[in-house]
């Protein structure tokens, strides 16, 4: 579960910097765990319920439903688990 865990964390991450959705632009649940197998949806909430906690993702309670969006403070260890900071 931990290998997946981690896995889902950055399909996740990486869902939300490819959607440019940082700071005040936000996206649904729905389209931030997008492309996880349907059995692995619940496994999928849980780690963005963790990015969450960790302070790496923001929700945002919206009259439509809950949104996320990164944390732009916390862009330095965003990249870091993206695996870009390599690339600077």
């Amino acid at each position: 579960m931990s290998g997946n865990y981690e896995n889902l964390r950055v399909v996740v991450l990486r869902n939300l910097h490819n959607r440019r959705c940082w700071g005040g632009k936000h996206t649904s649940i729905e389209n931030a765990i997008k492309g996880v197998p349907g059995h692995l949806i619940g496994d999928a909430k849980n780690a963005l319920n963790g990015l969450i906690k960790e302070n790496l993702v923001l929700p945002k309670p919206a009259q439509y439903g809950l949104q996320v969006s990164l944390n732009p403070p916390m862009k330095a260890e965003i990249e870091k688990i993206l695996g870009m900071d390599k690339f600077k």
